[in-house]
């Protein structure tokens, strides 16, 4: 049977979406300097209410999890207010929303919380400096302890609680794009040798423990994953990811969860020890809910959707320049092309 991008999908007992269109997570940095969410940001996400499913921009579970200014969090009793004011205004527009939950590892920049340390699994540095504060250097991180990575999955279930509590419909964990759950994933940022790091079960282990502790904080179906098997963003790769990768994907088959999102920019990239794209990757060896992302237009994905590829389709930049996006496409109208003055400000 053929689909539609206008198809209701049962995600699950608990939830159900108007539509196969996702808004993927876009950074902003609009919050204030509490990293609370603003009143202009819950403008900004009512008007894209009609896509099927809205995932948050990255938002920070603690304060070190910091590396983008005005990036918002969801830590402090102001910040859950803040975020309330948002999903309250998406609901009212009969949309969904969840938020995607963040720490930046050692893309983290003390300068944003005023410490002098930034945490990852090994202490190997990230070389450049910080988008949009090019005069910040990034730092050698400093090794988690075993007891840390401990206390991080009981912040990662705290934000996720809190996110319930700020009337979000779900949680997605960011575990890709290089950032702290997805520096555990690859070789090339995690050089541990405890059971932490070492072989696959061992760097699968801090993403599978928050998912689990979040699973069992607020509920499997109100939970999702982003992961990035492919590495090309602020972590290089390296063949032996597969097999980390392998594990984990086959771990997480064994889990109830809402869905799980493809972490890419561009599907179009291939990776030879991935045997192609990661989306083909992750499709043969994941067999629940999918989210497709990364340079797809709306036919493109529906064609996609279609062959099996994935489930659902997550929709970026274009979402950036249409808060109508989702109406546009079902009437046929011309969707308006992004540009990067848009990023200027919220619209």
């Amino acid at each position: 049977m053929t689909k539609s991008l206008f198809d209701k999908v049962q995600l699950n007992a608990e939830i159900t979406l108007e539509n196969r269109i996702l808004m993927a997570p876009l950074t902003r940095c609009m919050a204030d300097e509490n990293l609370v969410p603003t009143q202009q940001m819950a403008d900004y996400y009512a008007k894209r209410a009609e896509a099927g499913l809205i995932i948050s921009e990255a938002t920070i579970i603690r304060a070190d999890g910091q590396g983008y200014p005005n990036t918002p969090g969801i830590f402090t009793a102001e910040q859950i207010q803040g975020w309330q004011r948002v999903t309250q205004a998406v609901h009212n527009n009969g949309g969904k929303i969840f938020v995607q939950l963040w720490h930046t590892g050692r893309v983290a920049h003390p300068h944003f919380f005023n410490g002098d340390t930034v945490v990852a699994p090994s202490a190997l540095k990230v070389d450049g400096t910080v988008p949009r504060m090019r005069e910040l250097e990034y730092i050698t991180p400093t090794p988690l302890s075993e007891c840390q990575i401990e206390q991080l999955v009981n912040d990662y279930a705290q934000a996720a609680s809190n996110a319930i509590d700020a009337g979000f419909d779900g949680v997605e964990i960011h575990g890709a794009n290089g950032y702290l759950i997805d520096q555990f994933l690859h070789f090339d940022s995690n050089q541990r040798d405890d059971q932490f790091g070492g072989n696959p079960q061992n760097m699968s282990r801090f993403a599978l423990l928050v998912v689990d502790a979040i699973s069992n904080r607020i509920g499997a179906k109100r939970t999702a994953l982003r992961v990035s098997p492919g590495a090309y963003f602020n972590i290089s790769p390296d063949p032996r990811d597969r097999s980390v990768f392998d594990y984990l994907l086959n771990e997480l088959a064994d889990r109830e969860l809402a869905y799980l999102h493809i972490g890419i920019f561009d599907d179009a990239l291939e990776f030879d020890y991935l045997d192609g794209r990661v989306s083909d990757y992750v499709r043969k060896n994941y067999p629940h809910t999918l989210v497709g992302v990364g340079g797809f237009t709306a036919e493109t994905g529906l064609e996609a959707i279609n062959q099996g590829r994935f489930d659902l389709l997550a929709i970026g930049r274009p979402f950036i320049a249409n808060p109508d996006y989702v109406a546009k496409v079902k009437s046929g109208n011309e969707v308006v092309a992004y540009n990067d003055e848009m990023l200027k400000e919220l619209i």
